[in-house]
């Protein structure tokens, strides 16, 4: 993956967007977009760390919007109890004037990885372009801090993703359990009535 970031990187600003694009619109097995811009940080140090990440905001949240779009045709195969457990909190978000973008903004302003979010936002058929302004400008902080202390935490991170992308497989497993977790609440009593309950999370119909 390094020769990757190298050769990518002789085109500068450009070819960083370019292989965050496509890394981002990647449901699973990539890792966190911070660990590559930090890995080009590390190989060019001449990059400016908040011009890297804005670019790589941008384009995490192209990436992030072709994986959103691909992940709404799985909805088909979600079973009727999950789609209506699903717009009840597209609904309640809807219905607040900063709904998606403060959730957006929030998750994306840790360095968490976003592709079970969007894979999520796939399903529930959310939209509207506070959805993405949020969680850009969520990404360019939380990318802006990573950048700016990886000499320190991205040698550590590194180490966990360099053997057969264990550390990719624990954070995708990680992200599909949040899915999971995700689909059990019951969110139209949570909203409606205030109180916690889960359901058997059946997201299939087969």
């Amino acid at each position: 993956m390094v020769d990757l970031f190298e050769v990518f990187s002789e085109f500068s600003y450009p070819g960083i967007f370019m292989v965050l694009v496509a890394f981002n619109a990647a449901p699973l097995l990539v890792p966190p977009t911070w660990i590559i811009l930090a890995s080009f940080y590390a190989i060019d140090p001449v990059l400016d760390p908040l011009t890297l990440a804005l670019v790589g905001a941008t384009g995490a949240t192209m990436g992030r919007m072709i994986l959103k779009w691909s992940s709404g045709f799985i909805r088909r195969f979600v079973g009727s109890e999950q789609k209506t457990n699903l717009d009840a909190i597209s609904g309640f978000l809807n219905s607040r004037r900063y709904g998606y973008a403060l959730a957006s903004f929030l998750f994306a302003a840790t360095p968490l990885p976003s592709n079970m979010l969007f894979v999520t936002y796939g399903l529930m058929k959310a939209g509207g372009i506070a959805l993405y302004a949020g969680f850009w400008l969520g990404r360019v902080i939380s990318y802006y801090t990573m950048i700016s202390i990886s000499e320190v935490v991205l040698e550590p991170f590194l180490e966990i993703f360099e053997d057969r992308l264990i550390g990719v497989l624990v954070v995708d497993l990680a992200g599909i359990c949040m899915v999971f977790l995700f689909a059990s609440i019951d969110w139209g009593v949570l909203i409606t009535r205030r109180r916690l309950r889960f359901v058997r999370p059946r997201l299939w119909r087969f």
